[in-house]
């Protein structure tokens, strides 16, 4: 399958689920078995694009048939989803992805059986349909939940309001599930980097410090693992800001794993990892090299377990982590046997990570690639 996003932002889905009905309905009247052709998003079918860095999705694709067993429920699903997004954008009307899990959960009549039993079976069904169609959940008018927040020196236009994210209090301002340049438009920015927070604590540490105000940056926290908008926008500020971005998450697997997503993509979401990945970004720590480093006490560091440890050697094969600062980094992390969190920084004071730890860190472009 072709990933191309200049094709993507031209195709029209509501022709596109049009055409899929009428493909399903013609084998129907044929008295064919109906089918719908799919990529195969998974492991076998993924690779890792050298030159663009990113995750890519493969060319492999399977038909998802009525007539075979194994394949019926997931086909009644696919096209439980692609009526139901055919209808809001008939409407024109924008619904979230919560929403339509519910507004399509019900009992079979004359069965014990439910279309969905929960959200896990609804989600992977659209994600089938926006890599079928190549196209984006934001196009079919469903959303997700806000997540991210951000705070720094920009301006904003998010659907004709103006926003100025250096003036959104504590809270920051919430990062909308659709982040695409016809929704959230990037106006004045003054910012020289973007910061990416894993933790929302941390973020809130930074904002009350007013971190972003003194080192002119804009400080980003996904919450944990950063939704679709969230990683969309820190490829845009990145892309058309032309920002650096640079990437605080803990010292262990999960935190390693976050930043690597960010950077190329993810596996489940190969399809769009030339919208929600960017290569260019950086790892500024924290690291378990930088205990040593900053003096940080070794009573804060955890133990590995041996999940920490079988997770970490996986890594170690994995293509983007083959440049030899973060082989060093893993193999140190084993050797000396212990994680760390970012909250471990305050072992040096509750200001040390935003006066100390990061303004050495960009000082010196102490960076992981």
């Amino acid at each position: 399958m072709k990933n191309d996003s200049m094709h993507r932002e031209k195709t029209d889905p509501r022709e596109m689920l049009k055409n899929l009905g009428m493909n399903v309905t013609g084998k129907i009247e044929k008295v064919e078995n109906p089918e719908i052709t799919l990529p195969i998003r998974t492991l076998s079918n993924v690779f890792f694009d050298e030159q663009n860095k990113l995750i890519k999705l493969g060319d492999k694709i399977s038909k998802r048939t009525y007539m075979n067993v194994a394949h019926t429920r997931k086909f009644m699903q696919t096209l439980l989803v692609a009526a139901e997004c055919k209808k809001i954008i008939d409407q024109n009307v924008s619904t979230s992805i919560r929403d339509l899990y519910y507004a399509l959960k019900r009992t079979i009549p004359d069965t014990n059986e439910n279309t969905f039993e929960d959200q896990n079976e609804s989600d992977p069904v659209l994600e089938d349909l926006e890599a079928a169609l190549n196209t984006l959940r934001e196009k079919l008018h469903l959303q997700a939940d806000r997540k991210g927040y951000m705070a720094g020196n920009i301006l904003i236009n998010d659907t004709g309001d103006e926003i100025d994210c250096s003036k959104m209090g504590s809270s920051g301002w919430a990062i909308p599930s659709n982040a695409e340049p016809d929704v959230i438009k990037l106006s004045k920015c003054d910012a020289k980097f973007v910061l990416v927070i894993e933790k929302d604590a941390v973020w809130q540490r930074l904002n009350e410090d007013k971190f972003w105000r003194k080192h002119n940056c804009l400080i980003l926290t996904g919450k944990g693992q950063p939704a679709r908008g969230t990683r969309r926008l820190i490829n845009r500020l990145h892309k058309e800001l032309k920002l650096p971005v640079y990437v605080l998450t803990d010292a262990d697997a999960w935190g390693f794993y976050i930043y690597s997503v960010i950077k190329q993509g993810s596996i489940n979401l190969s399809f769009l990892s030339d919208r929600l990945g960017t290569p260019e970004a950086k790892f500024i720590g924290i690291t378990t090299q930088d205990v040593q480093k900053f003096d940080i006490p070794k009573n804060v560091t955890i133990k590995l377990n041996e999940g920490d440890k079988k997770r970490t050697n996986e890594m170690l094969n994995y293509v983007w982590f083959k440049p030899k600062e973060w082989q060093q980094e893993l193999k140190h992390m084993l050797q000396v046997g212990y994680k760390l969190e970012l909250e471990a920084l305050s072992a040096k004071g509750i200001k040390f990570i935003s006066e100390t730890y990061l303004p050495q860190k960009i000082a010196s472009k102490d960076f992981l690639p």
